[in-house]
């Protein structure tokens, strides 16, 4: 069974892959936050923005089956384009607590590139096309090694120099976002400046944010 908070097509608005046409789908669950402010505090993440508690999200949902959840994923593709491969990005949460090789073959079957942000604490199953790291806190990494490394910046126990010497292809920052619906221009600065100091790194800002879609 799979539980769907929400799954929309968009843009993605971060990293590497920012301006490319998605299909988001957000797993319900976390194992490092609760998803209640009431356990945020002592939460092993406490800075997240997201809700993912239910199923009660656009195109939410229980999923029986690998494959009635990729179709649900393909109805949501703009059929009418056949220039572009479908590209999948599951998110959370975390999402390696629910996704498993048998949904990521399925996806393929259906054409679909699948695309992983992870807070990297799990390992994740074979096949994934797109690996996304983003380490949050102290927590010890089960994944180091992938396509994109994406620190929010800045955490106080997880310093930039921790992981730059981690196999990834890309290394980003993302300034965190401490103003609702609008980038906090006090981590953007300060996210800018290390960047330039440490050209290694780049600066990741959240594109739907500024932009205004989701």
């Amino acid at each position: 069974m799979y539980q769907i908070k929400e799954a929309f097509y968009t843009l993605q608005g971060e990293g590497a892959q920012a301006g490319r046409a998605s299909v988001f789908c957000r797993f319900t669950g976390c194992n490092l936050w609760s998803g209640r402010e009431a356990d945020r505090a002592t939460a092993k993440c406490t800075f997240c923005d997201t809700d993912f508690i239910g199923t009660d999200g656009i195109n939410g949902g229980k999923f029986a089956t690998a494959n009635a959840l990729a179709e649900h994923i393909a109805a949501l593709w703009p059929h009418h384009s056949d220039e572009a491969t479908p590209y999948v990005v599951f998110t959370g949460g975390e999402p390696l607590l629910q996704l498993d090789a048998a949904l990521i073959a399925t996806l393929h079957s259906h054409g679909f590139e699948v695309a992983v942000e992870t807070n990297g604490t799990l390992a994740p199953p074979p096949g994934i096309d797109w690996l996304c790291v983003s380490p949050k806190g102290s927590n010890p990494l089960a994944v180091t090694q992938g396509d994109e490394l994406k620190l929010v910046y800045p955490q106080v126990d997880a310093p930039p120099e921790q992981f730059s010497g981690l196999g990834f292809r890309h290394f980003f920052l993302q300034p965190m976002d401490l103003a609702p619906l609008n980038q906090d221009k006090t981590t953007v600065a300060e996210a800018t400046a290390y960047c330039m100091a440490n050209p290694q790194w780049r600066l990741s800002l959240q594109m739907h944010k500024l932009a205004g879609f989701d």
